[in-house]
């Protein structure tokens, strides 16, 4: 498996998981939250924040504005999806502001793309990296577009088949496009975990050698922190500062004190995983002396005597005659008195 690297952080099996809060649409459409949101993840130490790309007219077409589709099903009084897209698109100056502002914060920023105009405005601000959302697995032209800017690719997976994730790995690579991560994605929003199926994991993986995360869209972080312990070396996970805050996505959403529990819980597990080679560290083999036994004097005996396997038993500490030496010590006879419970040395048989 090559170097995935985004903003110079190493990303893959052997560091840290890559954590990016997903703000999507969850600033709403207000700068001022947005910018609450960006804060509010660095100090979870989030790796990164990322964005969503589009506007009114590179998402949805003017047929399906004009049947009036609301996103929540049966929401009569919400506003229509014009509405509710026209007030959740980031103008090109809002990107200016984002992406300024992650840098003063020092914190990565980048963004999933859903047009080329969005691939252009979003290279001119430098991003450091890609993310195609599941809807455009199957979208060549948007992914030879991306493919050209050179940027590593994180590649959702929801909704596709592998022979699609196969199609579009080719694509972005004939294209030029940088190192490729994939992430495991059901497109359900809440996704129920008999759905999740984080067992695919590893599916990714072996098919395509490529670094693994997770695209969270499950309640909670249990769900996520399982991803990390089955190799997942990326989670993204949608941020609100508040669940019941009004929009797409916040129900759904990491809070921060959520987000400061995965951050934490994944670099507790990453380096909880350790190696498959079998290895006893310095400081567990150091509590041998205490925890493991010696060997002791079960009666009374006296000089000269030959011991036998009833003659002794074994007791913390761990500092003398082992437990398996036993057969070196039997029929040797004693070359002192000892009483009952006296610690035995190998300098007590002769």
């Amino acid at each position: 498996m090559e170097q995935f690297v985004i903003d110079g952080r190493s990303i893959g099996p052997a560091s840290p998981p890559y954590i990016i809060a997903e703000i999507g649409a969850n600033h709403n459409g207000d700068l001022g939250l947005c910018r609450e949101l960006i804060d509010a993840a660095h100090e979870a130490g989030a790796d990164a924040v990322k964005l969503q790309s589009w506007s009114s007219s590179s998402l949805v077409s003017q047929a399906e504005y004009g049947r009036n589709t609301r996103y929540v099903a049966g929401n009569g009084g919400g506003p229509t999806l014009r509405e509710a897209v026209e007030r959740y698109q980031l103008t090109p100056d809002a990107h200016v502001a984002i992406v300024d502002y992650c840098r003063g914060r020092g914190i990565t920023c980048f963004s999933s793309c859903f047009s080329r105009e969005e691939v252009e405005l979003l290279m001119s601000l430098d991003v450091p990296a890609f993310k195609i959302a599941s809807m455009d697995v199957n979208h060549l032209p948007l992914l030879e577009v991306v493919a050209r800017t050179g940027r590593p690719v994180l590649l959702s997976t929801g909704m596709a088949t592998l022979g699609e994730v196969e199609r579009a790995l080719s694509a972005l690579r004939v294209g030029g496009a940088g190192q490729v991560a994939l992430l495991h994605c059901v497109s359900l929003y809440p996704t129920p975990p008999a759905l999740v199926n984080l067992r695919q994991l590893h599916t990714w993986s072996t098919a395509f050698d490529v670094p693994v995360g997770f695209s969270d869209h499950s309640l909670g972080t249990a769900i996520a922190l399982g991803a990390v312990a089955l190799g997942a070396c990326i989670i993204e996970k949608h941020f609100t500062l508040d669940t019941k805050l009004e929009g797409w996505d916040h129900a759904i959403s990491a809070d921060p004190a959520q987000l400061r529990a995965l951050v934490d819980g994944a670099r507790d597990l990453h380096a909880a995983l350790g190696t498959t080679a079998r290895t006893v560290p310095v400081e567990e083999m150091e509590k041998r002396t205490s925890f493991r036994r010696r060997m002791v004097a079960r009666r009374s005996m006296r000089q000269g005597e030959r011991i036998s396997a009833g003659d002794v038993d074994f007791k913390r500490p761990g500092t003398g005659i082992q437990p398996d030496e036993l057969r070196y010590v039997l029929q040797r006879p004693l070359v002192r008195d000892v009483e009952a419970e006296e610690e035995l040395d190998w300098a007590d048989l002769g």
